[in-house]
C-alpha cells in the first residue's frame, strides 16, 4: 500500500529541513493520490525538476516513490525548470509541488536511474 501523497509530503520537507536545507510547498494537490513534483534550486543558476518514474520502472525494496529527472539534461536554469512546472500544471492541476534549495542538489527523494 503506497503512503498518502501528503504524509509522504510533509516528511519529505521535515527531511530535508533537518538536513539543513530550504524545503517549502509550493503547492497542495490531492491528498490521497496527488502526483509529487520536486524542483531542486542549487542556488547558483542551476535548477532540476523530478516528477513520478514511469510506471513500468520497478520499486526497489523499501521504496515507496520513484522520481525521474524531467530534463534531459541533469540541471537547467531555474526559469526551464519553471516553465516545465507550468506544462505540469496544465497536464495536471491537483499534482504538488515541493521546491527545496539546496547547494549541493541533494533531493531527499529516491531518483530512478536513467537508461543507457
Amino acid at each position: 500500500m503506497r503512503l498518502r501523497s501528503d504524509f509522504f509530503v510533509s516528511a519529505l520537507i521535515r527531511r530535508a529541513e533537518t538536513a539543513g536545507s530550504v524545503a517549502m510547498l509550493r503547492r497542495r494537490g490531492s491528498e490521497e493520490a496527488g502526483a509529487i513534483f520536486v524542483k531542486i534550486d542549487r542556488l547558483d543558476g542551476r535548477a532540476a525538476l523530478l516528477g513520478p518514474a514511469p510506471q513500468s520502472v520497478d520499486l526497489p525494496e523499501g521504496v515507496d516513490r520513484l522520481f525521474a529527472r524531467l530534463h534531459a539534461e541533469e540541471w537547467v536554469t531555474p526559469l526551464e525548470a519553471e516553465e516545465r512546472v507550468r506544462k505540469e500544471i496544465a497536464f495536471d492541476p491537483d499534482l504538488w509541488l515541493v521546491e527545496i534549495e539546496d547547494r549541493e542538489g541533494k533531493s531527499f527523494v529516491d531518483i530512478a536511474a536513467r537508461a543507457a
